[in-house]
């Protein structure tokens, strides 16, 4: 689906087709989206902060109408952060802001981390650091995170069984960390999201995302666990949420990042689903200062 007064298209900037959705006009913006959902997430959002920017909505590879490729090391934070990099290089933006949700949130983080001389300003939404939830798991976030472990189990044993009935696995996601039920979501988004999770591919890309986690990305951070975040950094969390209701979110991050802000936005997980008008708001308040 087109994000309201946005426009489609597809490049290749990084060796992976990137479908994504431009508009408005300003200095550029890149917003990623997390799992299990793509670019249109940003439906009830984008189109606010196009009357300032200049928003690019990309899906990230192994989702919605993106590149799927079947090697798990593909999908490291650091190889989706190179296709946002390229894709902006392509586009001839040389910096930009960085807004992220969950996994989109987590590539934010490593390519601040990676092209710092790229990132204007970069917006995490509700993660805490992956270095940090995986060192210091606790039964508590397991529980409430059990998919990290049961997507990275080999291939084809995760895709079989969410394969039998993608749309009450991927609801009970949506569902299940915090503050949420079906009718907070937009209908006409929940239709998208279903196509898009339905499709085989996507279910091995997201997979792969997770599996490239335990594989890649742990490592990544564990060599980089004294870096910093060097431009302005906003942390927004549910504040019904798995990782409020853990973690003390803000504090996770006060030793990543050179200058931090944080904010909890009504809800759980998925506030920018639920609650798009208090996380546009957050945004725009940010980016004006």
């Amino acid at each position: 689906m087109t994000l309201p007064g946005f426009t489609d298209h597809l490049l290749t900037p990084n060796g992976v087709k990137i479908a994504f959705s431009q508009g408005g006009s300003g200095p550029p913006l890149l917003m990623l989206h997390g799992f299990p959902q793509t670019r249109a997430m940003w439906t009830h959002i984008a189109p606010g902060l196009a009357r300032t920017h200049r928003v690019i909505c990309p899906d990230l590879r192994g989702y919605g109408g993106s590149g799927k490729p079947p090697e798990v090391d593909a999908y490291s934070f650091r190889e989706m952060a190179r296709d946002m990099t390229a894709l902006m290089s392509e586009l001839g933006h040389t910096t930009f802001g960085l807004v992220g949700h969950d996994r989109g949130a987590r590539v934010a983080h490593r390519l601040a981390l990676d092209a710092p001389n790229r990132v204007q300003s970069v917006t995490l939404m509700d993660i805490i650091p992956t270095h940090t939830l995986l060192s210091e798991l606790r039964a508590d976030v397991a529980k409430a995170y059990y998919h990290w472990f049961f997507l990275t189990q080999p291939e084809p044993f995760p895709e079989t069984m969410i394969g039998h009935d993608p749309d009450a696995f991927y609801h009970a996601c949506l569902l299940g960390w915090g503050g949420a039920q079906l009718s907070d979501f937009d209908e006409e988004l929940l239709a998208h999201y279903r196509t898009a999770w339905r499709d085989p591919e996507t279910i091995r890309g997201m997979c792969n995302d997770y599996r490239a986690a335990l594989t890649h990305d742990f490592a990544d951070d564990a060599a980089d666990l004294g870096a910093r975040i060097a431009c302005p950094t906003l942390v927004l969390y549910g504040a019904d949420g798995a990782m409020a209701r853990a973690y003390d979110v803000p504090a996770t991050w006060a030793q990543k990042c050179t200058q931090l802000q944080s904010q909890t936005i009504p809800g759980g997980h998925f506030f920018p689903d639920t609650a798009p008008v208090e996380t546009r708001t957050a945004l725009q308040e940010f980016m004006a200062r």
